[in-house]
């Protein structure tokens, strides 16, 4: 039970993986309390603590936060990878520290030590805030808050190397919650009546199945159980989806072969438990008694109040409460205040920010199925370097595609993309394929199309993360999408001009690129440059979707033709590259149906592992490299800047109007 104790003092009971952090000399080991390595299974904190310049033992708990910052055991076991939630090494003790044995200290010596030494750069390791207050208001406010219990330490306590301490208590919350009973089970090698009640909820209106309660009631309960069930007993479940009752938990390993008893779903019951899973089951459930007294339309979910809304009531009521408890001897003692202890309060929870980048794909394990957005996907023979120069795997492409997601995917969606495949990386075979008619997932979007001879064909079709991950498994290291998408497949949402530079120094490509950009302010016409990650620029117009491809054809002929007039010595408007004599072509003939380039922010089959990058126009200016834009930085450069091209699918130009002006400013 909690307690008021001015020798103690009291720390948020996380609910996750306890772990020792061995730092010395360089080295870093991540170990569970029975030597287990977390070096690679965690390895973001093991990453961020191996950036650290101490030579330390610290001792804290692993978790997986949820958005109020209460973590969430059942997402920790199944963490894999970044993508799984957000990790935090909370540290709540240090051990030893540059060679001087701190075990003997008294833990408020070594908490001081700690908050003294720790780095706190990053947000995914943090210390355990302390609180020097009232245990039965900070285990009330732990308990409303939703959170597991928490832990009540004496102050003068050494560090115990055995894992129980009669100094460190563990003071849990059994959560409790009315439940519809939908059923009982009977294990086929058991004598008793039964061996667990099923349990249901009304979610949406919607009877929900939220798990089996096999404890809490003795063989006399069962004899009185079984008759006031009697009268409920149906023939079928009364579940919409009938529940797997026979699905085995990580801690069982023999099968229960169990037979349900299906009933009416009138009865009511509650039971304690831990937590509910991501799956809403709930854990460690316990049976507490029946509820004669509830009626079963009225049983619903109940959730655990917001932490924030919890803690503005708890900053008032003890605001109140502290004030007639605590003694003035003992606010003399700590020196704090009353307020300053409600406002301590707030500190116990913060939400995690943020990760970014998330990887998808953990650094280990050769092999990965990972569910994506619900879709599940299986990644191959991840450690194959696709640029072997620049030792870039497999891996990190598809971390680097997942990272990207949130820029890529709005010059994905809903366009049929060309699929450009290196399965042996990039100096491996290569071929296009268009053609996705009975090879992509069920879940796939596709677009029909015909060829010359009427035969029918399925481009696939830019639609989500899935389908983008899905891509690169095939080895698609580029992305091509389409200028037009599939609502209005004749009419793109973007006028294209590629300079290739054939021979020329990428300097004369950034020169012709400025006066293209020249050119089009002329006329009153937004333009958006980007590195094509080869050896050319990109120039997008943006049309809005309102013209089709031979009006966009034909503005970017007369832009060209205007360009070319200004700078003939080293420009071309020839096809044919043996027409075009070295010179560096403008090439408008991509705008046409069915044509692709590599798209915003893909990477390139290139030595390098190069981006496509939209450039601000005050970077186009000589010096400007291709490989200033890689895999490597890529990420950072969204971080800073955001999507700097996101104009090119806005508002379209006025074709018309600038084709007049432009026939009347350059004659």
């Amino acid at each position: 039970e909690p307690f008021d104790d001015e020798d103690w003092q009291y720390e948020v009971k996380w609910d996750g993986y306890r772990a020792l952090a061995f730092l010395n000399k360089g080295k870093v080991e991540l170990l569970s309390r029975n030597n287990k390595s977390f070096d690679d299974k965690f390895y973001p904190i093991h990453k961020i603590l191996s950036s650290w310049k101490v030579n330390a033992v610290f001792d804290g708990e692993i978790l997986v936060l949820n958005d109020n910052g209460i973590s969430n055991f059942g997402a920790l076991q199944n963490w894999r990878s970044e993508a799984d939630g957000e990790l935090v090494f909370y540290v709540f003790d240090i051990l030893w520290y540059e060679g001087k044995d701190l075990t003997n200290l008294a833990l408020t010596e070594r908490q001081a030590v700690l908050n003294e030494v720790m780095p706190t750069d990053d947000d995914r390791v943090r210390i355990s805030k302390v609180f020097d207050t009232s245990g039965v208001d900070f285990f009330a406010a732990a308990e409303r808050m939703g959170l597991e219990g928490i832990m009540a330490k004496r102050k003068s306590s050494t560090y115990s190397l055995s894992n129980r301490s009669k100094e460190w208590l563990k003071i849990k919350v059994s959560r409790r919650q009315e439940v519809i009973i939908a059923g009982f089970t009977r294990n086929e090698d058991t004598s008793k009546l039964f061996s667990s009640l099923i349990l249901a909820v009304w979610e949406n209106k919607t009877l929900t199945y939220v798990g089996k309660v096999g404890t809490g009631f003795s063989d006399a309960d069962q004899k009185k159980m079984i008759k006031q069930f009697e009268p409920y007993i149906i023939d079928k479940s009364p579940f919409t989806v009938v529940p797997d009752i026979n699905k085995l938990s990580r801690f069982q390993h023999k099968q229960l072969n169990a037979k349900a008893t299906w009933m009416k779903p009138e009865l009511v019951a509650e039971v304690a438990f831990s937590e509910v899973t991501s799956e809403g089951i709930f854990r460690h459930p316990s049976f507490q008694g029946m509820r004669i007294d509830k009626n079963a339309k009225d049983v619903v979910r109940e959730t655990a109040e917001h932490t924030k809304e919890i803690v503005e009531e708890v900053e008032s009521e003890l605001t109140t409460e502290v004030a007639k408890k605590q003694t003035k001897k003992t606010e003399k003692q700590s020196g704090v205040k009353d307020t300053e202890r409600v406002d301590k309060h707030t500190s116990a929870i913060r939400p995690p920010k943020p990760t970014i980048p998330k990887t998808l794909l953990n650094p280990k394990d050769v092999t990965q199925v990972r569910k994506v957005e619900g879709k599940e996907l299986k990644f191959n023979n991840l450690t194959k370097l696709y640029w072997p120069e620049d030792k870039v795997s497999k891996r990190d492409m598809f971390n680097y595609y997942y990272a990207v997601a949130d820029f890529i995917l709005p010059y994905l969606k809903d366009r049929p993309l060309s699929l450009n495949r290196f399965p042996g990386g990039i100096h491996g075979k290569s071929f296009y394929q268009k053609d996705v008619k009975g090879k992509a997932p069920e879940w796939a979007k596709t677009f029909p199309y015909s060829t010359s001879d009427g035969e029918p064909k399925e481009y696939l079709v830019g639609d989500d993360v899935a389908t983008l991950l899905w891509m690169n498994t095939l080895g698609c290291i580029e992305i091509n999408p389409w200028f037009s998408r599939i609502t209005s497949p004749d009419h793109p949402d973007y006028c294209v001009i590629d300079l290739d530079p054939d021979k020329h120094h990428f300097d004369k490509v950034i020169e012709a690129a400025l006066v293209v950009k020249d050119v089009l302010d002329s006329i009153d016409v937004p333009s958006y440059a980007k590195t094509s990650g080869s050896t050319g620029i990109h120039i997008y117009i943006p049309l809005g979707g309102k013209y089709d491809y031979d009006q966009s054809q034909l503005f970017a002929r007369i832009v060209v033709g205007i360009v070319h007039n200004i700078i003939p010595k080293f420009t071309s408007l020839e096809r044919m590259i043996s027409a075009r004599k070295g010179k560096m072509y403008l090439d408008f003939l991509q705008n046409r149906p069915g044509a692709t380039i590599a798209g915003p922010y893909s990477l390139r089959p290139k030595p390098g592992a190069t981006v496509s990058m939209p450039l601000e126009w005050d970077e186009v200016k000589p010096g400007l490299k291709m490989k200033d834009f890689t895999i490597f930085n890529a990420i950072d450069r969204l971080k800073e800047k955001g999507d700097i091209f996101r104009g090119v699918l806005g508002k379209g130009i006025d074709l018309e109007t600038a084709i007049l002006k432009a026939k009347k400013v350059y004659p």
